[in-house]
C-alpha cells in the first residue's frame, strides 16, 4: 500500500492566492485541499486528515488565527502557517504565542514557505 502523502489544507478568501498555494503544494509532492473560508474548512471531511494548515489571517468571518485557536481548543491541533497581506507585529506575536509555526507576509517567498513546511512536517517530501 503506498504511503499517504501529508495533506496541506489551504484556507484563503483570495482565490488566486488559494489556488496558487494549493498548486505549489501539489507540485512539491503533498496532497492539498483548498477552502475559501475557515467555516468551509471546519465543515469539511479534510479536517481530520490535515497534516498542516496554511491560512490567511484576514478573512471575512473567522480569521486564520481564530481558526488555529478553535482547532487547538478542540483537541485537534496541527501545525499552522499564517499568511497575510497586512503584517502586524502584535498579531504576529499573538499568533506565535498561540503556537502558530510561521507568520508570513504576502507575497511570501517560496523558500520561506518551504522552511515553514519543513518545521511543520519533519518527514515532508524533499
Amino acid at each position: 500500500m503506498p504511503e499517504q502523502k501529508p495533506l496541506i489544507s489551504v484556507v484563503d478568501d483570495d482565490e488566486s492566492v488559494r489556488e496558487a498555494t494549493k498548486g505549489l503544494m501539489l507540485s512539491l509532492g503533498y496532497s492539498a485541499a483548498a477552502f475559501p473560508s475557515a467555516e468551509d474548512f471546519l465543515q469539511s471531511s479534510e479536517v481530520s486528515h490535515t497534516s498542516c494548515l496554511i491560512a490567511d489571517v484576514n478573512m471575512p468571518g473567522m480569521s486564520g488565527l481564530e481558526l488555529h485557536r478553535r482547532l487547538s481548543a478542540s483537541g485537534k491541533p496541527f501545525p499552522t502557517i499564517l499568511i497575510t497581506a497586512y503584517p502586524d507585529e502584535r498579531v504576529r506575536e499573538g499568533a506565535m504565542n498561540a503556537g502558530v509555526i510561521c507568520y508570513l507576509s504576502k507575497p511570501f517567498d517560496e523558500g520561506d514557505l518551504l522552511s515553514c513546511l519543513d518545521n511543520a512536517i519533519p518527514s515532508a517530501p524533499p
